[in-house]
Protein backbone atom coordinates (compact mmCIF):
# COMPACT_ATOMS: atom_id res chain seq x y z
CA UNK A 1 0.00 0.00 0.00
CA UNK A 2 1.43 3.96 -0.96
CA UNK A 3 3.04 4.96 2.55
CA UNK A 4 0.57 7.99 2.36
CA UNK A 5 -2.15 5.85 1.94
CA UNK A 6 -1.67 3.91 4.82
CA UNK A 7 -1.52 6.23 6.97
CA UNK A 8 -5.02 8.25 6.08
CA UNK A 9 -6.16 4.32 6.62
CA UNK A 10 -4.26 4.29 9.92
CA UNK A 11 -6.24 7.46 11.25
CA UNK A 12 -9.35 6.37 9.91
CA UNK A 13 -8.95 2.81 12.17
CA UNK A 14 -9.10 4.81 15.07
CA UNK A 15 -12.85 6.53 13.92
CA UNK A 16 -14.09 2.95 13.51
CA UNK A 17 -17.68 2.22 15.73
CA UNK A 18 -17.08 -0.39 17.94
CA UNK A 19 -19.39 -2.83 16.42
CA UNK A 20 -19.69 -3.33 12.40
CA UNK A 21 -23.67 -3.29 12.22
CA UNK A 22 -24.04 -3.39 8.44
CA UNK A 23 -25.82 0.37 9.12
CA UNK A 24 -25.73 2.89 6.20
CA UNK A 25 -26.70 5.75 7.99
CA UNK A 26 -22.81 7.10 8.58
CA UNK A 27 -22.12 7.14 5.09
CA UNK A 28 -25.45 8.51 4.11
CA UNK A 29 -24.30 11.38 6.36
CA UNK A 30 -20.66 11.51 4.89
CA UNK A 31 -22.44 11.54 1.67
CA UNK A 32 -25.10 14.65 2.33
CA UNK A 33 -21.69 16.07 3.46
CA UNK A 34 -19.94 15.86 0.35
CA UNK A 35 -22.76 16.81 -1.97
CA UNK A 36 -24.25 13.43 -2.99
CA UNK A 37 -21.97 12.03 -5.39
CA UNK A 38 -23.17 9.08 -5.31
CA UNK A 39 -26.40 10.54 -7.22
CA UNK A 40 -23.81 11.96 -9.78
CA UNK A 41 -22.62 8.77 -11.34
CA UNK A 42 -23.32 7.42 -14.77
CA UNK A 43 -25.84 4.57 -15.38
CA UNK A 44 -24.48 1.39 -12.27
CA UNK A 45 -24.67 -2.32 -12.93
CA UNK A 46 -24.41 -4.01 -9.29
CA UNK A 47 -23.31 -7.04 -8.41
CA UNK A 48 -23.24 -8.92 -5.56
CA UNK A 49 -22.40 -13.13 -4.51
CA UNK A 50 -20.27 -14.65 -2.65
CA UNK A 51 -17.86 -16.32 -5.34
CA UNK A 52 -17.60 -14.49 -9.02
CA UNK A 53 -18.36 -10.91 -7.71
CA UNK A 54 -14.76 -9.49 -8.90
CA UNK A 55 -14.65 -11.67 -12.16
CA UNK A 56 -18.11 -10.85 -13.24
CA UNK A 57 -16.96 -7.27 -12.90
CA UNK A 58 -14.31 -7.47 -14.75
CA UNK A 59 -16.31 -9.38 -17.65
CA UNK A 60 -18.92 -6.39 -17.72
CA UNK A 61 -16.17 -3.68 -18.26
CA UNK A 62 -14.22 -5.81 -21.09
CA UNK A 63 -17.22 -6.24 -23.01
CA UNK A 64 -18.57 -2.46 -22.46
CA UNK A 65 -15.12 -0.81 -23.32
CA UNK A 66 -14.40 -3.42 -26.28
CA UNK A 67 -17.83 -1.27 -27.63
CA UNK A 68 -16.02 2.26 -26.65
CA UNK A 69 -17.37 2.51 -23.74
CA UNK A 70 -15.75 4.31 -20.35
CA UNK A 71 -16.01 2.26 -17.33
CA UNK A 72 -15.59 3.30 -13.95
CA UNK A 73 -14.51 0.16 -11.71
CA UNK A 74 -14.97 -0.25 -8.00
CA UNK A 75 -14.03 -3.62 -6.35
CA UNK A 76 -12.54 -4.56 -3.47
CA UNK A 77 -9.95 -6.36 -1.77
CA UNK A 78 -6.67 -4.72 -3.50
CA UNK A 79 -4.04 -7.28 -4.05
CA UNK A 80 -0.90 -5.55 -4.74
CA UNK A 81 -1.45 -2.06 -4.50
CA UNK A 82 -4.64 0.32 -3.03
CA UNK A 83 -5.01 1.77 -6.31
CA UNK A 84 -6.20 -1.58 -7.97
CA UNK A 85 -9.50 -0.94 -5.76
CA UNK A 86 -10.99 2.11 -8.13
CA UNK A 87 -10.71 2.48 -11.91
CA UNK A 88 -11.68 5.67 -12.96
CA UNK A 89 -13.29 6.09 -16.76
CA UNK A 90 -11.03 2.50 -17.33
CA UNK A 91 -7.23 3.60 -15.68
CA UNK A 92 -6.48 2.89 -12.45
CA UNK A 93 -6.53 5.81 -9.70
CA UNK A 94 -3.25 7.45 -9.68
CA UNK A 95 -1.62 7.64 -6.34
CA UNK A 96 -2.02 11.58 -6.13
CA UNK A 97 -5.26 11.70 -7.04
CA UNK A 98 -6.50 9.26 -4.65
CA UNK A 99 -4.51 10.26 -1.60
CA UNK A 100 -5.99 13.92 -2.29
CA UNK A 101 -9.34 12.39 -2.39
CA UNK A 102 -8.91 10.36 0.86
CA UNK A 103 -7.65 13.68 2.82
CA UNK A 104 -10.49 15.94 1.60
CA UNK A 105 -13.12 13.44 2.21
CA UNK A 106 -11.18 12.91 5.91
CA UNK A 107 -11.72 16.48 6.43
CA UNK A 108 -15.45 16.40 5.08
CA UNK A 109 -16.13 13.38 8.00
CA UNK A 110 -14.09 15.59 10.65
CA UNK A 111 -13.46 12.99 12.74
CA UNK A 112 -17.13 11.36 12.60
CA UNK A 113 -17.28 7.09 13.51
CA UNK A 114 -17.02 5.85 10.50
CA UNK A 115 -15.44 2.66 8.82
CA UNK A 116 -12.31 2.61 6.36
CA UNK A 117 -14.29 0.58 3.64
CA UNK A 118 -17.18 3.61 3.96
CA UNK A 119 -14.80 5.73 3.53
CA UNK A 120 -13.26 4.62 0.66
CA UNK A 121 -16.24 3.49 -0.97
CA UNK A 122 -17.10 7.95 -0.62
CA UNK A 123 -14.07 7.99 -2.14
CA UNK A 124 -14.63 5.97 -5.42
CA UNK A 125 -17.80 8.01 -5.66
CA UNK A 126 -16.30 11.04 -5.55
CA UNK A 127 -13.74 10.27 -8.13
CA UNK A 128 -16.53 8.71 -10.21
CA UNK A 129 -19.17 12.02 -9.62
CA UNK A 130 -15.78 13.73 -11.36
CA UNK A 131 -14.98 12.42 -14.67
CA UNK A 132 -17.45 11.69 -17.17
CA UNK A 133 -17.87 7.88 -18.01
CA UNK A 134 -21.28 5.80 -19.87
CA UNK A 135 -20.87 3.53 -17.03
CA UNK A 136 -19.90 2.33 -13.59
CA UNK A 137 -19.66 -0.84 -12.08
CA UNK A 138 -20.29 -1.56 -8.23
CA UNK A 139 -19.22 -4.82 -6.31
CA UNK A 140 -20.50 -5.30 -3.31
CA UNK A 141 -17.75 -6.11 -0.25
CA UNK A 142 -20.05 -7.50 2.38
CA UNK A 143 -23.29 -9.21 2.18
CA UNK A 144 -25.60 -6.88 -0.05
CA UNK A 145 -28.03 -5.33 1.87
CA UNK A 146 -26.11 -3.62 4.54
CA UNK A 147 -23.26 -3.01 2.48
CA UNK A 148 -21.78 0.29 1.96
CA UNK A 149 -22.16 0.34 -1.76
CA UNK A 150 -26.04 0.26 -1.23
CA UNK A 151 -26.61 3.65 -0.62
CA UNK A 152 -26.86 4.11 -4.48
CA UNK A 153 -29.81 5.48 -6.19
CA UNK A 154 -31.20 2.60 -8.37
CA UNK A 155 -29.06 0.99 -10.52
CA UNK A 156 -30.04 0.63 -14.04
CA UNK A 157 -29.40 -3.52 -13.37
CA UNK A 158 -28.59 -5.56 -10.59
CA UNK A 159 -26.25 -9.23 -11.06
CA UNK A 160 -26.03 -11.69 -8.52
CA UNK A 161 -22.95 -14.27 -8.76
CA UNK A 162 -22.82 -18.16 -7.10
CA UNK A 163 -23.71 -17.78 -3.16
CA UNK A 164 -22.31 -20.45 -0.69
CA UNK A 165 -21.37 -20.03 2.70
CA UNK A 166 -18.98 -17.00 3.96
CA UNK A 167 -18.60 -14.28 6.68
CA UNK A 168 -20.94 -15.88 8.86
CA UNK A 169 -19.58 -14.56 12.06
CA UNK A 170 -21.29 -11.34 10.03
CA UNK A 171 -23.79 -12.30 7.83
CA UNK A 172 -25.11 -15.63 9.06
CA UNK A 173 -24.81 -19.24 9.75
CA UNK A 174 -27.30 -20.38 6.81
CA UNK A 175 -26.74 -19.74 3.35
CA UNK A 176 -30.25 -18.87 2.95
CA UNK A 177 -30.13 -16.32 5.29
CA UNK A 178 -27.04 -14.81 3.49
CA UNK A 179 -28.90 -14.98 0.35
CA UNK A 180 -31.75 -12.71 1.88
CA UNK A 181 -28.44 -10.46 2.86
CA UNK A 182 -26.80 -10.82 -0.61
CA UNK A 183 -30.63 -10.14 -2.29
CA UNK A 184 -31.05 -6.43 0.00
CA UNK A 185 -29.67 -5.11 -3.68
CA UNK A 186 -32.14 -6.13 -5.95
CA UNK A 187 -33.66 -3.20 -6.44
CA UNK A 188 -37.65 -1.98 -7.33
CA UNK A 189 -38.55 -2.62 -11.15
CA UNK A 190 -34.66 -3.24 -12.12
CA UNK A 191 -34.10 -6.12 -13.89
CA UNK A 192 -31.43 -8.52 -11.67
CA UNK A 193 -29.29 -11.04 -13.31
CA UNK A 194 -28.71 -14.33 -11.51
CA UNK A 195 -26.48 -17.43 -12.38
CA UNK A 196 -26.36 -20.48 -11.33
CA UNK A 197 -27.81 -21.24 -7.34
CA UNK A 198 -28.84 -23.74 -5.48
CA UNK A 199 -32.02 -24.43 -5.09
CA UNK A 200 -33.00 -22.82 -1.75
CA UNK A 201 -30.91 -19.76 -3.09
CA UNK A 202 -32.61 -19.31 -6.27
CA UNK A 203 -36.20 -19.58 -4.56
CA UNK A 204 -35.09 -17.24 -1.96
CA UNK A 205 -33.75 -14.73 -4.52
CA UNK A 206 -36.61 -14.95 -7.20
CA UNK A 207 -39.09 -14.51 -3.92
CA UNK A 208 -37.18 -11.09 -3.73
CA UNK A 209 -37.12 -9.90 -6.93
CA UNK A 210 -41.10 -11.09 -7.22
CA UNK A 211 -41.61 -8.78 -4.32
CA UNK A 212 -40.38 -5.91 -5.40
CA UNK A 213 -41.56 -5.89 -8.86
CA UNK A 214 -37.96 -6.82 -10.05
CA UNK A 215 -37.60 -8.34 -13.51
CA UNK A 216 -35.58 -11.79 -12.91
CA UNK A 217 -32.91 -12.96 -15.33
CA UNK A 218 -32.73 -16.34 -13.99
CA UNK A 219 -29.77 -19.15 -15.59
CA UNK A 220 -31.82 -21.60 -17.03
CA UNK A 221 -35.31 -20.25 -17.33
CA UNK A 222 -34.36 -16.70 -18.98
CA UNK A 223 -30.90 -17.24 -20.39
CA UNK A 224 -28.27 -20.17 -20.63
CA UNK A 225 -24.86 -20.85 -21.63
CA UNK A 226 -23.40 -23.89 -23.01
CA UNK A 227 -19.50 -24.49 -24.03
CA UNK A 228 -18.52 -24.94 -27.84
CA UNK A 229 -15.49 -25.94 -29.92
CA UNK A 230 -14.82 -22.29 -29.91
CA UNK A 231 -15.93 -20.59 -26.76
CA UNK A 232 -20.06 -20.90 -25.81
CA UNK A 233 -23.08 -19.72 -26.87
CA UNK A 234 -25.29 -17.76 -25.40
CA UNK A 235 -28.98 -17.58 -25.40
CA UNK A 236 -32.08 -15.48 -24.29
CA UNK A 237 -35.16 -14.39 -25.49
CA UNK A 238 -33.56 -11.44 -27.50
CA UNK A 239 -31.38 -14.45 -29.21
CA UNK A 240 -28.57 -15.73 -29.48
CA UNK A 241 -24.62 -14.97 -29.16
CA UNK A 242 -21.87 -17.10 -30.15
CA UNK A 243 -19.19 -16.11 -27.42
CA UNK A 244 -15.28 -16.59 -27.55
CA UNK A 245 -13.51 -18.55 -25.13
CA UNK A 246 -12.82 -16.01 -22.18
CA UNK A 247 -9.75 -15.20 -20.71
CA UNK A 248 -9.89 -16.24 -17.29
CA UNK A 249 -9.62 -19.89 -17.28
CA UNK A 250 -12.19 -22.32 -15.81
CA UNK A 251 -15.89 -23.51 -16.44
CA UNK A 252 -17.28 -21.52 -13.61
CA UNK A 253 -16.37 -18.26 -15.92
CA UNK A 254 -18.89 -19.28 -18.40
CA UNK A 255 -21.69 -18.58 -15.49
CA UNK A 256 -20.21 -15.62 -14.29
CA UNK A 257 -19.46 -14.03 -18.23
CA UNK A 258 -23.39 -15.10 -18.67
CA UNK A 259 -24.51 -13.09 -16.18
CA UNK A 260 -22.07 -10.13 -17.09
CA UNK A 261 -23.77 -10.29 -20.44
CA UNK A 262 -27.22 -10.88 -19.35
CA UNK A 263 -26.90 -7.60 -17.05
CA UNK A 264 -25.29 -5.78 -19.81
CA UNK A 265 -28.63 -6.78 -22.51
CA UNK A 266 -30.66 -5.87 -19.60
CA UNK A 267 -29.10 -2.10 -18.84
CA UNK A 268 -28.72 -1.84 -21.99
CA UNK A 269 -25.39 -0.66 -22.66
CA UNK A 270 -23.33 -1.28 -25.75
CA UNK A 271 -21.03 -3.89 -25.47
CA UNK A 272 -19.05 -6.68 -27.94
CA UNK A 273 -18.44 -10.14 -26.38
CA UNK A 274 -15.27 -10.14 -28.02
CA UNK A 275 -13.98 -8.28 -24.78
CA UNK A 276 -14.25 -11.46 -22.95
CA UNK A 277 -11.11 -12.58 -24.37
CA UNK A 278 -8.94 -9.56 -22.80
CA UNK A 279 -10.60 -9.49 -19.33
CA UNK A 280 -7.65 -9.42 -16.70
CA UNK A 281 -8.55 -10.10 -13.01
CA UNK A 282 -5.45 -11.30 -11.25
CA UNK A 283 -5.57 -14.55 -9.05
CA UNK A 284 -8.29 -16.00 -10.50
CA UNK A 285 -6.72 -19.67 -11.78
CA UNK A 286 -4.00 -16.98 -12.78
CA UNK A 287 -0.70 -18.59 -14.40
CA UNK A 288 2.41 -17.48 -12.71
CA UNK A 289 5.86 -17.35 -14.90
CA UNK A 290 8.50 -14.92 -12.68
CA UNK A 291 10.34 -15.92 -9.97
CA UNK A 292 8.17 -17.94 -8.09
CA UNK A 293 7.63 -20.23 -11.04
CA UNK A 294 11.23 -19.98 -11.84
CA UNK A 295 11.53 -22.56 -8.34
CA UNK A 296 9.86 -24.80 -10.21
CA UNK A 297 11.70 -27.26 -13.51
CA UNK A 298 10.76 -25.57 -16.56
CA UNK A 299 8.08 -28.25 -17.52
CA UNK A 300 5.78 -27.21 -14.64
CA UNK A 301 3.29 -25.10 -14.29
CA UNK A 302 2.58 -22.76 -11.12
CA UNK A 303 -1.41 -21.25 -10.50
CA UNK A 304 -3.00 -18.99 -8.14
CA UNK A 305 -6.04 -18.40 -7.65
CA UNK A 306 -7.75 -16.56 -4.37
CA UNK A 307 -10.96 -18.69 -3.90
CA UNK A 308 -11.31 -19.15 0.38
CA UNK A 309 -14.67 -20.32 1.22
CA UNK A 310 -16.20 -23.76 0.65
CA UNK A 311 -17.92 -22.97 -2.50
CA UNK A 312 -14.32 -21.73 -4.06
CA UNK A 313 -13.30 -24.86 -3.03
CA UNK A 314 -15.96 -27.07 -4.76
CA UNK A 315 -15.43 -24.75 -8.11
CA UNK A 316 -11.87 -25.55 -7.47
CA UNK A 317 -11.97 -29.23 -7.66
CA UNK A 318 -14.11 -29.79 -10.29
CA UNK A 319 -10.97 -27.47 -12.02
CA UNK A 320 -8.57 -30.14 -10.91
CA UNK A 321 -10.59 -32.73 -11.97
CA UNK A 322 -9.58 -32.01 -15.71
CA UNK A 323 -6.00 -31.55 -14.41
CA UNK A 324 -5.44 -35.24 -15.08
CA UNK A 325 -2.77 -35.21 -17.75
CA UNK A 326 -0.27 -34.35 -14.61
CA UNK A 327 0.06 -34.47 -10.88
CA UNK A 328 -1.47 -31.81 -9.20
CA UNK A 329 0.46 -30.56 -5.60
CA UNK A 330 -1.71 -27.58 -3.25
CA UNK A 331 -0.12 -24.96 -1.42
CA UNK A 332 -3.04 -23.44 0.69
CA UNK A 333 -2.79 -20.46 3.06
CA UNK A 334 -6.05 -19.28 4.77
CA UNK A 335 -7.45 -16.18 6.72
CA UNK A 336 -8.50 -16.35 10.03
CA UNK A 337 -12.75 -17.27 10.95
CA UNK A 338 -12.40 -18.82 7.61
CA UNK A 339 -13.89 -22.63 7.25
CA UNK A 340 -11.06 -24.19 6.50
CA UNK A 341 -11.49 -27.43 6.69
CA UNK A 342 -14.68 -27.11 4.42
CA UNK A 343 -12.69 -25.81 1.44
CA UNK A 344 -10.17 -27.87 1.55
CA UNK A 345 -12.61 -30.79 1.82
CA UNK A 346 -13.46 -31.58 -1.70
CA UNK A 347 -9.34 -30.43 -3.16
CA UNK A 348 -7.60 -32.89 -0.97
CA UNK A 349 -8.11 -35.82 -3.13
CA UNK A 350 -7.43 -34.37 -5.72
CA UNK A 351 -3.64 -33.56 -4.53
CA UNK A 352 -0.59 -35.20 -5.03
CA UNK A 353 0.57 -33.27 -2.02
CA UNK A 354 -0.67 -30.80 -0.13
CA UNK A 355 1.38 -27.92 2.21
CA UNK A 356 0.57 -25.41 4.52
CA UNK A 357 2.13 -22.14 4.46
CA UNK A 358 1.37 -18.59 6.47
CA UNK A 359 3.58 -15.59 4.77
CA UNK A 360 4.88 -12.86 7.12
CA UNK A 361 3.01 -10.04 6.18
CA UNK A 362 -0.44 -11.93 5.01
CA UNK A 363 -3.07 -10.28 6.94
CA UNK A 364 -5.07 -12.11 9.74
CA UNK A 365 -3.06 -15.21 8.46
CA UNK A 366 -4.47 -18.85 10.06
CA UNK A 367 -1.17 -20.26 11.91
CA UNK A 368 -0.08 -23.01 9.17
CA UNK A 369 -0.63 -25.74 12.61
CA UNK A 370 -4.09 -24.99 11.68
CA UNK A 371 -4.49 -25.51 8.61
CA UNK A 372 -2.47 -28.79 9.18
CA UNK A 373 -5.11 -29.49 11.41
CA UNK A 374 -8.26 -28.77 9.23
CA UNK A 375 -6.23 -31.10 6.32
CA UNK A 376 -7.01 -34.43 8.80
CA UNK A 377 -3.16 -34.10 8.87
CA UNK A 378 -2.66 -34.58 5.48
CA UNK A 379 -1.20 -31.31 4.51
CA UNK A 380 2.54 -30.62 5.54
CA UNK A 381 3.70 -27.41 6.65
CA UNK A 382 5.51 -25.22 4.03
CA UNK A 383 5.67 -22.77 6.55
CA UNK A 384 6.23 -20.80 3.33
CA UNK A 385 5.21 -20.14 0.13
CA UNK A 386 9.01 -20.65 -1.07
CA UNK A 387 9.81 -23.84 1.39
CA UNK A 388 6.63 -26.31 -0.55
CA UNK A 389 7.81 -24.87 -3.82
CA UNK A 390 11.25 -26.31 -2.89
CA UNK A 391 9.68 -29.28 -0.74
CA UNK A 392 6.93 -30.70 -3.48
CA UNK A 393 8.59 -33.87 -4.70
CA UNK A 394 10.20 -33.82 -8.11
CA UNK A 395 8.94 -37.06 -9.75
CA UNK A 396 10.36 -36.56 -13.35
CA UNK A 397 7.21 -36.13 -14.63
CA UNK A 398 5.74 -32.02 -15.24
CA UNK A 399 3.21 -31.62 -12.56
CA UNK A 400 1.22 -28.38 -11.67
CA UNK A 401 1.01 -26.26 -8.28
CA UNK A 402 -1.78 -24.54 -7.29
CA UNK A 403 -1.79 -21.76 -4.51
CA UNK A 404 -4.93 -20.68 -2.85
CA UNK A 405 -7.03 -20.56 0.15
CA UNK A 406 -6.85 -16.42 0.68
CA UNK A 407 -6.92 -13.15 -1.08
CA UNK A 408 -4.53 -11.87 1.19
CA UNK A 409 -1.94 -14.74 0.57
CA UNK A 410 -2.32 -14.32 -3.05
CA UNK A 411 -1.20 -10.56 -2.94
CA UNK A 412 1.64 -11.70 -1.03
CA UNK A 413 2.80 -14.01 -3.45
CA UNK A 414 2.06 -12.30 -6.22
CA UNK A 415 4.53 -9.49 -4.74
CA UNK A 416 7.27 -12.38 -4.17
CA UNK A 417 6.31 -13.89 -8.17
CA UNK A 418 6.85 -9.99 -9.14
CA UNK A 419 10.70 -10.50 -7.73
Amino acid sequence: MNDAVEKIAARLERLHPRLIDLSLDRLRVLLGRLNHPERRLPRIIHVAGTNGKGSTCAFIRAMAEAAGQRVHVYTSPHLVRFNERIRVAGELVTDDRLIAAMEYIERVNDNAPITVFEVITATAFHLFAETPADLCVLEVGLGGRGDATNVIDPPSACAITSISLDHRELLGPTVEIIAKEKAGIIKTGVPVAIGAQPDDVRRILLDHAATLGAPAKLRGRDWDIVPTTTGFRYTDASGTIEAPTPSLPGLFQQDNAGIAITALRATPVPHDPAGLTRTEWPARLQRLHGHLAGLLPPDWELWLDGGHNPGAGVVLAEHLQGWTDRPAHLIVGMKVAKDSAEFLRPLLPMASTAWAVREPDQHSALPVEAIVAASGGVARPGPRVVDALRAIPRTGVPARVLICGSLYLAGEVLKADQG
